[in-house]
């Protein structure tokens, strides 16, 4: 039974997809949408993400220096493991899973409402492609702005590593530059920006798929809402797994 119903809701995410990624019949109005969404769901997430990515950084840089140090381990290991942590995990996957809750929770309650109200079918009734006009706006303006955001929290994390050495003397800052430039494999950035943009694209379709075939009222919205983070979440951790194994 569990099996069908999950065999049910790939058929059904697969249909609303087919509707989602076709031509938009006006694309001005699509543009504006598109204007609209990377403003709502990628620049306003740019706070949360800078203050986080800041921290753990930080964090990630004292407890190498204090708890991990010996008089065997090269002084430059701090820099360099903060570099690795920042490039490969944290930046792409453990933000985008971040993001899944503040980003999936707001698509899939925005569009859950709409169906709710009746505006969707409004959509439908008029003959316009209420999948391709919700969510394709969505599903790439998310795309567009989770690569710039992988990138600030890289950024971010190093400044909050930089930090710990002139707030906290905890280290130099020049073993820590010595520790980011060593041995850096450009690909390591490249792969998280790949993976970050699979990531958006599950964080979008799956939240969008949610909140589009919410039935009921106000309550199933909110219970659509916490179905799309965690479908999302579980998501992103599987690919996480298969992509790194690919891409390494």
């Amino acid at each position: 039974m569990i099996i069908y119903k999950w065999i049910t809701a790939l058929g059904r995410y697969l249909l609303l997809m087919g509707r989602t990624f076709q031509k938009p019949e006006r694309m001005r109005m699509f543009m504006k949408r598109y204007y609209a969404e990377i403003q709502q769901l990628g620049i306003d997430s740019i706070g949360i993400v800078l203050l986080i990515s800041l921290f753990i950084g930080a964090v990630i840089c004292i407890q190498f220096k204090v708890n991990i140090q010996s008089a065997w381990m090269p002084k430059w290991v701090p820099g360099y493991a903060t570099r690795e942590i920042m490039l490969l995990e944290f930046s792409s996957s453990i933000m985008c899973l971040i993001l899944s809750g503040k980003v999936g929770s707001n698509i899939a309650s925005e569009l859950g409402t709409m169906r709710v109200t009746q505006q969707i079918d409004a959509l439908d009734i008029m003959g316009i492609n209420s999948a391709n006009y919700l969510i394709l706006p969505k599903i790439l303006g998310l795309v567009t702005m989770i690569p710039l955001l992988v990138i600030f929290s890289v950024s971010a994390g190093i400044v909050g590593a930089y930090a710990t050495a002139y707030v906290g003397h905890i280290g130099t800052a020049s073993e820590l530059t010595l520790g980011m430039q060593y041995d850096f494999h450009q690909w390591f950035f490249w792969m998280g920006v790949i993976k970050a943009m699979v990531f958006a694209f599950i964080i979008a379709s799956v939240s969008s798929y949610y909140g589009y075939n919410v039935k009921g009222g106000a309550v199933e919205v909110g219970k659509a809402s916490t179905n799309a983070v965690v479908s999302s979440s579980i998501l992103i951790l599987f690919s996480d797994t298969f992509l790194t194994q690919l891409l390494s």
